[in-house]
């Protein structure tokens, strides 16, 4: 499934949507709740990523979104069978089950494999030749099944009917014609009809026009009312008022307008409307594909009289005592806020068992919420056991309603988008504000006149998980203090909330940077599905990222959309560098004017500063190779380092041979900045330049020496044969000393600009080898880095230190007895258990988590899944780290 990671994507100024006028449903009275259009914001470029980090908040988990998470499904379904062309044998075809989905893209497994996943295949669905079970018989084509698996069973006619029985095939409309590869929302097209339950009566229907489809949320109009938008709907396409055309005639239920619709047209006009739409339906047929998640309501168990709790539906801030005031049939009732006025206002909602915001009385009084007494109300404070005996009735008991203490992992303060209640149109930033059981408080941002906070349920689809809106072409309704996007610079990244240096950096306006226009069309087809990409740890990682760390990403990223794939590996390049900042920098100047692209903000945390800049991702599959070589020529590693071609063992650019200063040659010399040794600054200005050649030599025989004492390659930490404009940062990186005036101004620094000269004394480079041990303390460094050091350490102490952390590495080295790829739970678990882990090793137990996952698992997810404060968390992923490192020792070759 699509998600992941992320909704955001960049996309020009947000424009807001002009609200519709009209006191109709779709509009409702936005006197209350209508946004500041007329403010400062309106040209605001808003950016969730900045919004999260100044409030300090975090964005709701997408799988909270229960109905959005539905929406990326695909149509297909695990364990649909279908047809598939076999890859020997192209003439040829067998039966394949489908393991798993990823937009277009199906994860196969040809039956007679059983769980054997070694032979698992990605195919797309626009491109493969797939075919319904069935097929070949109805075209005279040959089943046969793969070689490889030919004579596991003699009777294979036998096995296919077994295997087949009760099986469900792939759908024929979704493997061939227009609507090939959809997903259900793709499915659903302007003009599309359907058939719209009455918001009173659950027997009266009315067809419906789809005007607008966004991300699955619908805007409707009734049929016949096509000259007016004063009375459309938005509703989401899983809601249960949604029907195909049909259903109505089918269950002999009536076919009329609302009541609140009927006087606008004639009897004549309505029915020629009607048989007008009747027809375009038979016609052009919506697929029942697009109801296929529609979930069956189950019986209810209310009777006429019965006391609960509502949210009140035309103010959705109170919760009130109601009755139920009518019973349809097993399935509907009719629920009304009570009111004791002689004059009551009826207030009634069509519900079924299911239906959000009826609750038990108590309820409020059980989670310490405030529970509104009926208009009319005489007591002082209301009292559910007096209210009942002064009404006569009872209370309906706790069966009739579903889970009410299922919060779906939503948490007070964090960020969500949410629809204006009063202005379905608007979607607006929001806050929860608090969350009690199944219920939710938000506030709105961006409102012009302060509100309250309304009430929803966790299960309601008038929430969207945070970027929903940017990544469906919507106009979202920002903050007041609304995060702008900085003006993008070129070739720069700057650390956040901080002064850019002396040196004048060349701007761009905003309005003039050509910034593509997002696909709106809602469609995630082959062309836009990213191939698996790999990352080849054994290649050269040239000299900008560590080896150490890239061993330690995933071995692959997707399938999936392109921009999405891409980011995220470019995101673990990005962590896996020496000095990410560096590398974000790099990644900015990859472009190339033939690209179908998009810009992403991409983000660096380096010494307690983020970094940001915007880069270039390819959108489309066939220039994902190409992407990713010229990202792997700007960082100077082996263009395998991560590909779509997986490097077994001899990688094909045979990268293995080059070191990391002569690995420069592959792309060509890069310009070498001269750096001075002490006291050669004079000579600098008048042009007097101590030759390279000396720098070398100086540095070839500190690296000689370091390697004799200590007997350790330093190629894989990347320090020694680091290229000499980075060498010192690197050094700097690996000892973590303090931050230099000149380091700071290389991130700062465009570098595009002229060379300029650096005043770190060369000697330095030797002195950051040592360890923090043999350091002096901070205050005493900062006062001797303003002068020349006189002298460097000592061999005999530099080679004592270095055995030291030699010794201590070797202890802690830790040497497994069998591959972890296939331990299984419980290996995991007693693994855990000899750790200082070990009251954890339940958790492994209760997760099923076997030792792929545990490859898997990082601090985020641990954090996040397992619910660990940060220490544990943090000794937990440390003794998953020693398996991965012993796991790359011992049996990733």
């Amino acid at each position: 499934m699509e998600t992941r990671a992320s909704f955001i994507a960049t996309m020009q100024e947000t424009q807001h949507l002009s609200p519709e006028k009209g006191q109709s449903p779709a509009n409702g009275n936005r006197e209350q709740f209508d946004s500041d259009e007329g403010s400062s914001i309106e040209d605001a470029d808003f950016n969730w990523d900045e919004f999260l980090e100044e409030t300090g908040a975090s964005a709701a988990p997408h799988t909270s979104f229960k109905h959005v998470e539905i929406s990326l499904q695909s149509s297909f379904q695990p364990g649909m069978k279908l047809e598939v062309a076999n890859k020997s044998n192209p003439d040829t075809y067998w039966v394949a089950t489908i393991i798993t989905t990823c937009g277009q893209l199906l994860l196969l497994r040809y039956c007679g494999y059983g769980d054997d996943r070694r032979a698992d295949f990605w195919c797309d669905v626009m491109t493969a030749d797939l075919h319904p079970v069935g097929w070949c018989t109805q075209n005279n084509k040959v089943l046969m099944p793969p070689d490889a698996i030919k004579e596991k069973y003699v009777d294979w006619t036998e096995f296919l009917i077994h295997d087949l029985t009760g099986a469900r095939t792939a759908p024929a409309n979704l493997l061939e014609g227009p609507l090939r590869g959809k997903n259900p929302v793709d499915l659903i097209t302007v003009d599309s009809l359907i058939e719209l339950q009455d918001s009173q009566n659950p027997f009266q229907y009315w067809i419906v026009s789809v005007v607008e489809n966004v991300g699955g949320r619908l805007r409707l109009r009734y049929v016949g009312l096509e000259e007016t938008e004063s009375y459309d709907q938005w509703l989401f396409y899983l809601d249960c008022r949604l029907r195909p055309v049909g259903w109505c005639q089918e269950n002999k239920y009536r076919m009329d307008p609302p009541a609140d619709i009927y006087s606008l047209k004639t009897v004549s006009e309505w029915k020629c409307s009607l048989e007008k739409s009747l027809n375009d339906a038979a016609n052009f047929p919506l697929p029942m594909e697009v109801f296929k998640d529609h979930a069956d309501l189950r019986n209810h168990f209310f009777a006429v009289g019965m006391k609960l709790e509502a949210v009140n539906v035309r103010e959705p801030f109170h919760i009130c005592p109601a009755s139920v005031t009518k019973v349809f049939n097993n399935h509907y009732l009719q629920v009304t806020i009570d009111d004791l006025r002689p004059e009551p206002s009826k207030i009634s909602m069509l519900c079924h068992a299911d239906s959000l915001g009826i609750l038990p009385i108590q309820w409020c009084l059980k989670n310490g919420v405030n529970l509104t007494p009926p208009k009319g109300y005489s007591g002082q404070d209301f009292d559910w056991a007096d209210y009942q005996k002064q009404c006569g009735a009872e209370a309906a008991p706790h069966l009739c309603f579903r889970n009410t203490s299922f919060s779906r992992g939503f948490t007070k303060n964090m960020k969500l988008e949410a629809v204006n209640p009063r202005n379905p149109a608007e979607i607006c930033v929001a806050s929860i504000t608090s969350v009690k059981g199944r219920l939710m408080w938000l506030h709105l941002e961006g409102l012009q006149m302060p509100s309250p906070e309304y009430i929803v349920d966790v299960e309601s689809m008038d929430i969207f998980p945070v970027g929903w809106c940017e990544a469906n072409a919507y106009n979202l309704t920002p903050p007041h203090k609304a995060v702008l996007r900085r003006k993008r610079r070129i070739a720069v990244v700057q650390p956040e909330k901080q002064l850019s240096s002396t040196v004048p950096v060349e701007k761009i306006p905003h309005d003039l940077c050509p910034v593509p226009q997002p696909d709106t069309t809602g469609t995630v087809n082959g062309r836009y599905c990213c191939p698996q990409l790999y990352i080849n740890h054994r290649c050269f990682s040239g000299p900008y990222l560590n080896k150490g760390r890239i061993a330690e990403l995933p071995q692959s990223v997707g399938p999936g959309k392109c921009v999405l794939v891409l980011k995220e590996v470019l995101s673990m390049v990005i962590n896996a560098a020496y000095k990410p900042g560096s590398v974000l920098r790099e990644l900015q100047l990859v472009e190339d004017p033939q690209w179908n692209f998009q810009e992403e903000t991409l983000k660096a945390k380096y010494r307690g500063k983020t970094y940001r800049a915007t880069v270039k991702i390819v959108r489309t599959s066939d220039q994902v190779a190409d992407f990713c070589r010229r990202v792997c020529a700007k960082l100077e590693c082996c263009p395998n380092l991560f590909s779509p071609v997986l490097v077994a063992e001899v990688c094909p650019e045979n990268c293995s041979i080059h070191t990391k200063t002569k690995y420069t040659y592959y792309y060509g010399k890069r310009k070498k900045i001269i750096k001075p040794p002490i006291g050669e600054n004079n000579n600098m200005k008048s042009g007097h330049v101590k030759p390279a050649r000396r720098r070398k030599r100086r540095k070839s025989i500190f690296v000689q020496k370091k390697r004799r004492s200590s007997a350790v390659d330093l190629n894989a930490a990347g320090s020694a044969e680091e290229s000499e404009d980075d060498e010192p940062d690197v050094m700097e990186d690996e000892t973590g000393s303090e931050e230099t005036s000149s380091e700071l101004r290389d991130d700062q620094t465009d570098t595009s600009s002229a060379e300029v000269p650096s005043a770190r004394p060369r000697r330095a480079v030797t002195l950051r080898s040592s360890t923090e041990s043999d350091r002096p303390p901070p205050m005493e460094r900062a006062r001797r880095s303003r002068r020349p050091q006189p002298h460097s350490y000592g061999e005999a102490e530099k080679c004592i230190q270095v055995k030291e952390e030699i010794k201590q590495e070797e202890e802690e080295k830790l040497i497994l007895d069998s591959n972890p790829l296939e331990w299984t739970v419980t290996d995991v678990v007693r693994f855990i258990k000899l750790t200082d882990c070990a009251p954890l090793a339940k958790i492994f137990q209760e997760q099923d988590i076997d030792g792929q996952a545990l490859l898997l698992l990082t601090l985020p997810t641990v954090q996040e899944c397992m619910e660990l404060k940060l220490g544990p968390a943090i000794k937990l992923c440390h003794q998953i780290e020693r398996v991965k490192v012993a796991f790359y020792a011992q049996y990733a070759n």
